[in-house]
């Protein structure tokens, strides 16, 4: 019979994972009323958490349980299906958070678990486990990273100063928030070529997120040498400039051609190119241009804010070419959180579009 305590220790396991673009999973073994193996994602392409429960059971499986926060694979990937796992070990009864919407399973696992006169039960926890999940669900649902959207900015909403000075923090514990949110991600995405060789030697001494750094580089102008993390850059299609590409592609720079919207490069075939390359989470930290342009586009799913106690005046807005005719039409921020440290503010909000379009867990609002 199901008890809740084992799933919130699954969901609770979960949180140790380092495993894009492969969902954070927990899982628990339970018989006879006791916890007898525990596991969770490994990094990509090794175990997941079923299998690694089971492998460390301290108790015979047969008859057992099984608490796990999304449905067991049904698929061979770069693994086994656990669904296999599962049913070679004799489990009885399976408890699962949620469905998994991956088109290679979606159903598939809790099918082949009922045929197999396995016990399926399903959902619990949902909300709190696809907000566990939004990075995975978003990126497997719409084929493009789950976008976090960073910007620094003063009381009147100002990126830098007239003359493009910009904004700067003093509070260490909001440098400490900052460089975990990088930790968090895939990739982060920017638009100054300058400024490649600080970030990139931040981003790799992280904690083992920000694995690429993104460039959006429309005239190429980034610097041929070696970096040391992965660098992605997209440039503008019309640009015939081999020698340079070549010489990018040399120190491990891989480069993109795409096509330009309204100016600039289009954002959503770049995040359509990052999700087929697995980034399922990705950082922007970027100018009032590309900024308008992803929430025009419906782009962002999250947004974090810091907000500094100066007033720059000007206009340098976090969103210069965004107009909103009318106040029907503004975007409203939902599940908001607010944080003080001293005299700055974290801000950090989900955007509502409000048509139609998807929640910031990848559901369709439609169904």
């Amino acid at each position: 019979m199901y008890q809740k305590e084992y799933m919130e220790l699954a969901i609770k396991l979960a949180q140790n994972c380092q495993c894009s673009p492969n969902p954070a999973v927990g899982a628990v073994i339970v018989k006879d009323g006791k916890v007898i193996g525990q596991g969770f994602t490994q990094p990509y392409g090794e175990e997941h958490a079923e299998v690694q429960a089971i492998k460390n059971c301290i108790e015979d499986t047969q008859g057992a349980d099984l608490y796990v926060t999304l449905e067991p694979c049904s698929h061979y990937g770069k693994t086994p299906p656990c669904v296999e796992a599962i049913y070679r070990a004799g489990i009885k009864n399976v408890y699962a958070g949620i469905k998994d919407p991956n088109p290679k399973v979606n159903g598939k696992g809790f099918f082949m678990l009922q045929t197999a006169r396995i016990n399926v039960e399903f959902p619990f926890f949902e909300e709190i486990i696809k907000k566990q999940l939004e990075h995975y669900l978003v990126w497997i649902q719409s084929k493009k990273p789950f976008v976090i959207m960073k910007n620094v900015i003063s009381l009147d909403g100002k990126l830098f100063s007239e003359n493009r000075d910009n904004n700067s923090f003093s509070n260490e514990i909001i440098k400490d928030k900052i460089q975990n949110l990088r930790d968090t991600v895939d990739a982060v995405l920017i638009a100054n070529p300058t400024v490649v060789p600080e970030l990139a030697s931040v981003l790799s001494k992280g904690g083992g997120g920000g694995k690429s750094l993104i460039i959006i580089d429309p005239n190429l102008e980034l610097e041929p040498k070696s970096y040391p993390l992965k660098i992605i850059l997209f440039y503008h299609k019309d640009i015939q400039n081999k020698e340079k590409i070549d010489l990018l592609n040399k120190n491990n720079i891989d480069t993109y051609p795409v096509s330009m919207k309204h100016g600039l490069l289009n954002i959503n075939e770049i995040l359509l190119t990052l999700g087929s390359l697995g980034i399922s989470s990705l950082l922007t930290e970027t100018d009032t241009d590309i900024n308008s342009q992803l929430i025009k586009n419906e782009l962002v799913n999250k947004i974090y804010f810091f907000i500094l106690p100066q007033i720059l005046g000007g206009n340098k807005n976090v969103f210069d070419s965004l107009n909103i005719s009318k106040i029907d039409n503004k975007i409203d921020l939902t599940d908001i959180q607010i944080e003080v440290f001293d005299d700055e503010i974290m801000f950090v909000g989900y955007p509502d579009y409000k048509n139609g379009g998807k929640d910031y867990y990848g559901n369709n609002l439609l169904d």
